[in-house]
């Protein structure tokens, strides 16, 4: 109903010029992420009466995936959307989300988020940046080719890794870190240079890893998010009703793709186990493994960050 009232505004004012934002991302025009988008500026459309349209630009056909960030806060471009941890070099507070082992579930995940959204907004800010919504990637899992009990049978076996996080995983397991980019996983498998890895399902069907790996372990390693932002100046421009049509639709964009997510995590899954691989939860004692490694990884973590980052993970672990 108030998207209506919004629109009906827009109507009769009339005389307001169109506006249009091009938003950027790198990712594929099927994505659910990029399809979430593609709804939300359709919301935004019709709740200003067209007064406002946003123009989605996938699969880095505008700004690439690296340069979106610092293309929306020169103006070269609106808005965007990237993955927030690819922002730690100029905002450490946005690597909360890629800890691995602290979160466990979707619900562990959005809790995190709305301790670590304030920290954002305020760094966003800073930058001329407003922050819209954010959505995350399906849970990280484990992949094996042989069925593991515990970590010290990772002692001496190949992990992929693909960035400081995941090394320092296979560090801390004993295995042997092997650099592998998504885009040559394939590659790797077929030539069995690989014992295990540490992705989501949605990637593992895309990269029909079941031709090596027989084992999924669901451990929701790490929720990696992806953040949708617009250039304040550009924010600011609006007129009031058009702005709170965006925050409306950014608000249940938000929803929708957490729920988008799950989904996806869930068909992947399903995937996973008609190619024939085992798919199970992770043996009791070390699943507790791993969760004492998340906590060291969460200490490092603050005590690099500093003492900002104790406002996401006070809170976190000690009011439940």
């Amino acid at each position: 109903m108030k998207l209506l009232l919004i629109a009906a505004l827009f109507a009769v004012a009339g005389a307001h010029a169109q506006t249009r934002w091009q938003l950027a991302t790198g990712y594929r025009a099927e994505s659910f992420h990029t399809q979430n988008i593609g709804q939300f500026a359709a919301e935004v459309a019709q709740a200003t009466a067209g007064a406002l349209r946003i123009e989605v630009r996938p699969n880095n056909t505008l700004v690439k995936l690296a340069d979106i960030r610092q293309a929306v806060q020169a103006e070269q471009v609106e808005a965007g959307e990237t993955i927030m941890s690819s922002l730690v070099d100029a905002i450490p507070i946005a690597g909360a989300d890629a800890i691995p082992f602290v979160v466990g579930s979707y619900a562990d995940a959005k809790r995190l988020w709305d301790l670590q959204r304030p920290l954002i907004d305020r760094h966003f800010a800073a930058r001329g940046l407003k922050v819209l919504y954010a959505v995350p990637w399906p849970p990280q899992g484990l992949y094996t080719v042989a069925p593991v009990r515990s970590a010290a049978e990772f002692k001496g076996t190949r992990m992929r890794t693909y960035n400081q996080a995941t090394v320092r995983i296979a560090e801390m397991l004993g295995a042997m870190p092997v650099d592998v980019p998504m885009v040559e996983v394939k590659k790797a498998l077929a030539s069995g240079q690989l014992d295990s890895m540490i992705t989501s399902a949605v990637t593992g069907v895309e990269n029909q890893v079941w031709s090596q790996f027989r084992h999924y372990y669901e451990i929701n390693a790490w929720f990696p998010k992806n953040i949708v932002f617009v250039n304040l100046r550009a924010f600011d421009a609006l007129q009031p009703a058009a702005r709170q049509a965006v925050l409306k639709a950014a608000a249940e964009a938000e929803l929708r793709g957490w729920a988008m997510s799950q989904d996806e995590a869930a068909a992947s899954t399903r995937k996973l186990k008609a190619e024939g691989m085992q798919v199970d939860r992770i043996a009791a004692g070390f699943e507790a493994e791993l969760k004492r490694l998340g906590e060291r990884f969460s200490r490092e973590w603050v005590r690099s960050v500093g003492n900002e980052a104790n406002h996401i993970f006070v809170p976190y672990y000690f009011q439940r």
